[in-house]
């Protein structure tokens, strides 16, 4: 984390929270705490329409925060890492004591 600027090692954490910025990611990467989940089982739990839940998905797997693999017909989507979810868990926490 020492460089010039001083601030070059936290690129990476900007990243991880600009994929994070949208209220439904959190919701989707909520979700996947519990376990993998397809696409239509995001979608009826979300109460979101399927192609905007694709493309939220498509975010958080380009920022190597969700991976899939085929499951049948479908893909099964879930969290690389389990930090990820405690970061989610934590902001949404903390977002509740500020009401």
């Amino acid at each position: 984390m020492t460089g010039e600027s001083g601030y070059e090692g936290y690129e990476g954490a900007g990243e991880l929270l600009r994929a994070l910025s949208a209220p439904i990611r959190l919701a989707i990467v909520s979700e996947l705490a519990q376990g993998e989940r397809c696409v239509h089982e995001l979608v009826e739990k979300l109460g979101a329409a399927q192609p905007l839940v694709s493309q939220h998905l498509r975010v958080l797997r380009g920022a190597g925060v969700v991976r899939g693999s085929r499951r049948g017909r479908e893909i099964a989507y879930e969290l690389v890492d389990e930090h990820v979810a405690h970061i989610v868990a934590d902001a949404v926490s903390h977002a509740g004591e500020a009401s």
